[in-house]
């Protein structure tokens, strides 16, 4: 895709989610893209947590540290402008993407770039699918995020699933395996991994189950969501 903002939801997927949200006592998009962006894509499904930015914005609030972070990260995207052509410059407000996808000559020029920014402004350096993100140096991620979320579910769940498809997928995965009953007992946990020809391979072995792409686990939700309809209405 040429502009990663062009990205949409497969048809179905939010009236999808609040399916799932009916029978199960939490469903979460966690994101690496603006809660704005979320919001403005998948609109409001009733009863799912729509977390963006790796749970950044919940963090920093909005504060004088977020205003800080967010004229950084602005600074940063005004010197990429001089990136060569074909790299996508993504502004995420807190954070910001270098692409390469497009322009795979580049890397070096985005790796020494990014790393520079990052020596120079104390920014995090995160890699994903031919980028690499920016980020405020914030000890949050995916992971934090489910622990948060599971945490004001405390006692009420039972077991967990977690769907990913990139590096910045595998704190949840970690972390959906740490998780535990009121007793201490390990939930029972499921991390599937949306596997493309362009995954990164440690998606794919840290989890339990792959589907093929975005269809793939559009389409194993939606059997999941269908099961619980049917327990349901048993007698």
């Amino acid at each position: 895709m040429e502009d990663p903002w062009g990205a949409r939801p497969l048809p179905g997927v939010p009236a999808l989610l609040a399916d799932l949200a009916r029978p199960f006592e939490l469903v979460a998009v966690v994101s690496g893209r603006p809660p704005d962006f979320l919001a403005e894509v998948l609109g409001d499904p009733a009863g799912v947590e729509l977390v963006g930015l790796y749970g950044l914005a919940r963090a920093l609030g909005g504060g004088e540290e977020a205003t800080r972070w967010a004229g950084v990260i602005d600074e940063v995207v005004a010197e990429a402008s001089a990136a060569p052509d074909g790299v996508y410059v993504e502004p995420k407000g807190l954070t910001t993407t270098l692409h390469w996808r497009h322009a795979p000559e580049a890397r070096p020029w985005v790796e020494a770039f990014a790393a520079r920014q990052a020596e120079a402004r104390g920014l995090a350096l995160h890699p994903g699918r031919m980028e690499l993100e920016l980020r405020p140096p914030v000890a949050v991620d995916k992971g934090t995020v489910v622990h948060a979320l599971a945490a004001e579910h405390a006692g009420r769940l039972r077991a967990v699933a977690a769907f990913g498809d990139d590096i910045g997928d595998l704190p949840a995965f970690a972390a959906v395996d740490e998780l535990t009953d009121p007793s201490g007992a390990p939930l029972t946990a499921v991390r599937v991994a949306a596997v493309d020809d362009e995954s990164p391979h440690e998606v794919a072995d840290r989890a339990d189950l792959t589907v093929r792409g975005a269809a793939g686990a559009v389409a194993l939700l939606r059997a999941l969501a269908e099961a619980a309809a049917t327990a349901g209405d048993a007698p």
